[in-house]
């Protein structure tokens, strides 16, 4: 599914980017919020969490409904809801006896953006992989040809 391989990915860039700005010595400080960012971080790290949001991008759905795939309590799966809806990813509400929630179309934003200040860091990287590949495949153009 794309939105776990996008959540995979994202897990990897972090860790390259910081690496990358530790080498070249710039400030590890982002211009967007930080906090907003560390919470929809935090809250993408659980896969449960991934999960729940996976289920509210098909449809909303009622806290028992997420929570029926899990092996857990409910106070769990509340627990997990509530960490989603401070990060801004979901929404709760209540309607009688029926606790909702709902996905939040732009609780993704801030994360898309920080991501996207790298697009090119990352574009040149798989462009340098790439050459590099097409170096070392069998009959590829290597140094090594002429000697």
């Amino acid at each position: 599914d794309i939105r776990f391989e996008f959540l995979y990915l994202t897990n990897s860039l972090i860790k390259n980017i910081v690496k990358y700005k530790i080498r070249s010595g710039e400030p590890l400080q982002m211009s967007l919020n930080t906090d907003t960012l560390s919470a929809t971080f935090s809250a993408l790290a659980d896969p449960t969490r991934r999960s729940i949001l996976s289920q509210l991008a098909v449809h909303d759905a009622t806290v028992g409904q997420l929570a029926e795939p899990f092996d857990m309590s409910m106070p769990a799966v509340s627990r997990h809801l509530k960490v989603l809806e401070n990060a801004g990813l979901i929404e709760r509400s209540v309607d009688a006896q029926w606790r909702r929630c709902k996905l939040v179309s732009s609780g993704l934003k801030p994360a898309a953006e920080w991501i996207g200040t790298y697009r090119r860091f990352w574009e040149g990287q798989f462009d340098a992989l790439e050459d590099y590949l097409k170096q070392t495949e069998p009959g590829g153009d290597t140094d090594n040809d002429n000697k």
